[in-house]
């Protein structure tokens, strides 16, 4: 029990931490559904590990209904776990997150397909998945890693690494230092990613430049002769 009221502890904490609009622990406590689904979260959680999987899922169903987050009560859930609004949410069975981990609306964390056993992802520690975000298949998103807005992720991904894109494409890797661990620094924005579409269009468009003009010097040179 001490335990369990811990961990809710740290999660109002996060929630905190991570969030401008949160004024106050009570206001967190009572308006927030992120905290509710995690609170039904780990109750339901613990049943389904004693077998009572009906009971279980029925928790979850409940909590789904009045948050809009669907957590299956079979997905392990770390520390210090926040859900900002939370609205459409999906975490599978067999998804395996990490400490620190902040999830945006409308973000599903799911498998591929009717495969049994290990079928969702293994989400790192400190990691970042925004809004609408798709993380699909049973591979592990690295420590400190960001999922840009969209994005859906169909392979692994390493440690310190930024994926945006359909399918996610690796846009930043190995340039952002390792968070201490004991006092995380989180990183949140979801504004200021790199966009590979954009960059190779502008790449495309410098390289039409080059070759006018190497067009026009050639016909230059012929009106001279």
């Amino acid at each position: 029990m001490l335990k369990f009221l811990r961990e809710i502890n740290e999660d109002i904490v996060a929630v905190l931490e991570r969030d401008p609009a949160a004024k106050s622990r009570i206001e967190v406590i009572l308006c927030y559904p992120c905290i509710h689904s995690i609170i039904s979260h780990r109750i339901a959680h613990g049943l389904y590990k004693r077998g009572f999987v009906v009971l279980a899922r029925l928790i979850s169903q409940i909590a789904r209904f009045f948050t809009g987050i669907e957590i299956h009560p079979g997905a392990k859930i770390g520390k210090r776990f926040f859900i900002d609004h939370g609205m459409g949410v999906v975490i599978g069975e067999t998804t395996e997150i990490g400490d620190d981990v902040t999830i945006y609306q409308g973000a599903t964390l799911g498998g591929t397909g009717k495969e049994t056993g290990k079928r969702h992802p293994t989400i790192g520690n400190n990691v970042v998945i925004s809004s609408g975000a798709k993380v699909l298949g049973p591979f592990k998103v690295g420590d400190n890693s960001k999922i840009g807005s969209g994005s859906v992720v169909l392979k692994e991904v390493p440690p310190n690494c930024t994926v945006v894109g359909v399918p996610g494409r690796i846009v930043i890797k190995d340039n952002v230092k390792i968070r201490n661990i004991q006092k995380p620094d989180i990183d949140l924005d979801q504004v200021h990613l790199p966009d590979p579409m954009m960059q190779e269009l502008e790449c495309l468009r410098k390289r039409i430049i080059h070759l006018e003009k190497k067009i026009e010097e050639g016909e230059k040179r012929d009106e001279v002769i």
